[in-house]
């Protein structure tokens, strides 16, 4: 009886990783580690923006609608509860792809109201704050690539045969990815000027 058992097992075994069972593990574990880092950039990039948006208004108090826009696009980004179940809603996904992309938008405003204050572009702290900001979009970007990568390797899985029939029997469904367009607009980060700052004041 035990060897009927043990020969069952491996048979079922041998089974679910012919059918992808095993990849669907493997690649759904990637999916989640390739998103958790997501989320850790995004929020290195929130972290930013407050002491950012000082340090301008120091030099550009008036610049109100600017830091308006750049206050509300961080409270959005915030109001996202960015759990790693929202990767399983191809709606809530949607709607945080939109407040990052109106928080990348919301920085580009930002940082070309700089070029108008040559003595904010020389300020070392505004300098140094540009100088993360550029590393955290470019670490954005690897890392949002690194997901749709696990996600579209995922997503094959759960459409071929065989291993559909594995998808439908376990209840695996595909996954919402970045889209091309939300990709082009964030693709290209907020400006950083390394330039000689000008003489002068406004």
């Amino acid at each position: 009886m035990r060897n009927i058992t043990l020969a069952v097992l491996l048979l079922l075994t041998t089974l679910l990783g012919g059918c992808g069972y095993n990849k669907f593990q493997t690649t759904d574990e990637q999916i989640k580690a390739s998103w958790a880092e997501v989320l850790n950039q995004y929020q290195r990039r929130a972290d930013l923006v407050p002491n950012l948006v000082n340090v301008v208004k120091g030099y550009a108090a008036h610049e109100k609608d600017v830091f308006t826009e750049v206050t509300e696009a961080r409270a959005k980004v915030g109001s996202i509860q960015a759990t790693p179940e929202l990767i399983n809603d191809e709606q809530a996904f949607a709607r945080f792809q939109a407040a990052q992309a109106q928080m990348t938008s919301a920085l580009s405003r930002l940082l070309a109201v700089a070029e108008n204050y040559p003595q904010l572009k020389a300020d070392g702290l505004f300098r140094d704050l540009q100088a993360q900001l550029e590393g955290t979009e470019n670490r954005i970007t690897v890392a949002r690539n690194r997901y749709i990568q696990a996600v579209q390797e995922y997503n094959v899985t759960v459409r071929s045969f065989p291993s559909n029939l594995t998808a439908m029997l376990f209840g695996y469904k595909t996954k919402p990815s970045f889209t091309v367009e939300n990709e082009k607009a964030m693709a290209v980060p907020p400006k950083v000027d390394f330039g000689a700052p000008a003489t002068g004041t406004k």
